[in-house]
């Protein structure tokens, strides 16, 4: 009789504090969301708010998912409680079901927020970067195309934005005068790895196989691997040698807005029957690309 009642008090502080458990990681997981949100709000800078989010949002969901997942884990302890009993088979194999879907729901999310996710969030980013900017004096900036901003910047950044490696956004108030400068990364997802359909092909090292006779880099070619299925290419870049005075005279072209366009995907095939397929985040990019290409070339 004593044994029965012992298992089944053992049942009830477990059952109980599965609950309490399942409700206060459920509270966590709100709580953390909430707080992220608050953060990103407070953030008054477009610029900071846009390179917050990029490096934070997928880290804090991540953080949000695995207290749910512990939730999950709670909440199947829950199932059965007046069939399983005291601590036998039936009770372990129930604890063996919840560790089971809690790291299931962890993984699923992670998979999700890993290789899915990144896409959604770059529209997001992309509304951030491109929201007009305000001056000092409370005037709209306005954003200059490739050709305009190369005036802005010195060498070392032309050469930067030419290998495609870092992105440069000029903003101009046309009153004053005032610029502003923004940098950011190459690629703000991964590429699309055409074996597994992922966006997450990455560069993993770049090196310069060719120079100038000045001793200047003029070839580099960049090494990507995809981060879920380890497939593997190379691509080759010309590095502009031109300077700032090269710019100050040229006039500015004009051309459509292309500032809404998200991807722009290029397949090309040779007479032999290969084919390659680059993807890239403007029609300046594009369009470089397309004047330096060399299929011959190309990994």
């Amino acid at each position: 009789m004593d044994d029965i009642q012992a298992q089944k008090a053992f049942v009830d502080a477990w059952h109980n504090g599965m609950l309490i458990g399942a409700i206060l990681m459920i509270t966590v997981a709100i709580v953390i969301f909430l707080v992220y949100h608050l953060k990103v709000s407070l953030i008054k800078g477009l610029k900071e708010r846009h390179d917050y989010i990029n490096a934070n949002e997928i880290k804090w969901y991540k953080w949000i998912f695995i207290f749910l997942g512990i939730a999950a884990a709670m909440a199947i302890n829950l199932y059965g409680k007046d069939e399983i009993g005291g601590p036998g088979v039936s009770f372990f194999v129930r604890l063996f079901f919840a560790v089971a879907g809690a790291t299931l729901v962890i993984y699923i999310a992670s998979l999700i927020l890993d290789y899915y996710y990144p896409t959604r969030l770059n529209k997001r980013l992309r509304k951030l970067r491109y929201t007009p900017r305000i001056s000092s004096t409370g005037s709209k900036m306005k954003l200059l195309s490739e050709d305009e901003e190369d005036v802005h910047l010195n060498e070392g950044m032309q050469a930067e934005e030419d290998i495609f490696s870092i992105d440069y956004d000029v903003w101009v108030d046309e009153k004053t005068n005032e610029v502003k400068i923004e940098k950011y990364q190459g690629h703000l997802i991964s590429l699309q790895c055409h074996n597994c359909g992922f966006y997450t092909m990455r560069v993993t090292r770049e090196e310069i196989i060719e120079r100038n006779e000045d001793g200047s880099p003029k070839e580099l070619l960049k090494h990507y691997q995809c981060s879920y299925c380890k497939n593997v290419r190379a691509t080759q870049f010309s590095i502009s040698k031109k300077e700032t005075e090269d710019y100050k005279h040229a006039k500015p072209k004009h051309a459509r807005s292309t500032r809404n366009v998200e991807l722009i995907k290029i397949d090309i095939h040779s007479s032999l029957g290969g084919k390659k397929t680059f993807e890239f985040h403007s029609v300046e990019e594009a369009q470089k690309f397309l004047n330096e290409f060399d299929f011959d070339k190309v990994a």
